[in-house]
């Protein structure tokens, strides 16, 4: 009993983190940008339904912990329309209720009626504080571990590989690929695993001259101890030894812009990988929903209880690997708020960018239509992904073996 309960805390515990730590910094940036533009807020809440705890500050405001720890969200005073864009009759009605309670000067502070270019800021600092918040934890790391990585040449070529074929030979150290420089072998091992049957020109230093070898990278299924059973490209070629390991260090403004730069990588590795999902080039089995982000935080924290001694070290080593984590799945919760689905952050900028042209609110029944269409897509998209993880559990598999 005692290890099941420890189990099922290796699952809980770590996902809550992960995500709490996520919708929090994404609601406090818009929570940020609508008292900088003096909207009035009436509610901060991280989770859903009853509060478990819930104060009110100075300015009104009540902070609320839910008991169902899957969100949050920011409520701004008057805001009852669920896309955030009333349309004309609504505004005229709400105004006209404002003033008769507060009185007419009350009307300026309230979010439906602030300036479009300030509403887009509100709805545009959510995603943007995702990417601060993987900027900073990123930038936390590399100032205190450094980045270690081996050096880009080759120990040897496996035999009868694309990389044989190619010409690559040990010895080989490559400077680019596809035209982007290469400092380290994490970086080629990168862009080689995201790109299975693309080829690939690789510009290589071998001795006093640079060649130019092409070759293209395979599928190969491995079992990753964070993401599970995945496909990678592989073109055959072995890094050198662990004895070649540099650690760069780096100082508070470099690791700034470290951060930021692997906020970058990571955003454009991720858009990489989904434009080839949307071309057809590669499967979308490998798509993650929420059972399958549970699955790596608490594969995250199995492999940190294996790494580190004591239950004091296994807790920092868990925190240091979840933040990782975290910073990581922040980017793409960033990008994923800005597209433009109506529900999402991106959706409510396509209504605000209608309102900037055309001069009024987009109208309440195309708002309705958007925002059900909007649904059906998020919440098709959860079940794809769910269905997925459940695949990949095995679930499927061992239901089929029941009835057969």
């Amino acid at each position: 009993m005692l290890a099941a309960a420890l189990t099922a805390l290796t699952w809980i515990l770590p996902f809550l983190f992960v995500l709490t730590l996520i919708v929090t910094v994404h609601e406090l940036g818009h929570f940020m940008a609508a008292k900088a533009c003096g909207v009035a807020i009436d509610r901060f809440s991280i989770g859903f339904g009853r509060a478990l705890v819930h104060w009110r500050d100075r300015a009104g405001v009540e902070w609320r912990i839910g008991w169902l720890p899957l969100g949050g969200y920011v409520k701004f005073s008057g805001d009852d329309n669920a896309a955030s864009v009333p349309d004309t009759d609504d505004l005229d009605a709400l105004r006209r209720d404002i003033m008769a309670r507060e009185g007419p000067a009350a009307v300026r502070r309230y979010y439906q009626f602030k300036p479009v270019w300030q509403r887009s800021i509100i709805a545009a600092a959510g995603p943007a504080a995702n990417f601060v918040l993987s900027t900073l934890v990123f930038a936390a790391l590399l100032m205190v571990f450094g980045h270690t990585d081996l050096p880009a040449w080759i120990a040897s070529v496996l035999p009868g590989s694309p990389a044989a074929a190619a010409g690559f030979r040990p010895g080989d150290r490559i400077v680019r690929v596809g035209g982007r420089t290469v400092h380290g072998f994490e970086e080629l091992h990168e862009i080689v695993s995201m790109r299975a049957g693309v080829p690939l020109q690789f510009t290589v230093q071998r001795g006093s001259e640079q060649l130019i070898l092409a070759a293209t990278p395979k599928p190969v299924p491995i079992d990753d101890a964070i993401a599970g059973h995945i496909l990678v490209g592989q073109i055959g070629l072995e890094p050198p030894p662990r004895s070649e390991l540099t650690t760069t260090r780096y100082g508070p403004i470099g690791a700034i812009g470290g951060g930021a730069l692997q906020t970058w990588d990571v955003l454009t590795t991720n858009l990489y990988g989904l434009g080839r999902m949307l071309r057809g080039q590669v499967s979308t089995d490998d798509l993650r929903g929420p059972l399958g982000i549970a699955q790596a935080t608490h594969n995250m924290a199995k492999l940190s209880s294996h790494i580190a001694q004591g239950f004091g070290d296994q807790l920092i080593v868990s925190v240091v690997n979840l933040l990782g984590l975290a910073a990581t799945m922040s980017v793409m919760i960033g990008f994923v708020n800005l597209l433009p689905i109506p529900v999402l952050d991106g959706g409510h900028l396509l209504f605000y960018a209608y309102e900037a042209v055309a001069r009024r609110p987009v109208g309440a029944a195309v708002q309705a239509a958007g925002l059900r269409v909007g649904l059906a897509l998020v919440l098709g998209l959860l079940l794809f992904t769910t269905a997925n993880d459940l695949r990949r559990s095995g679930l499927f598999h061992f239901l089929g073996g029941l009835f057969s």
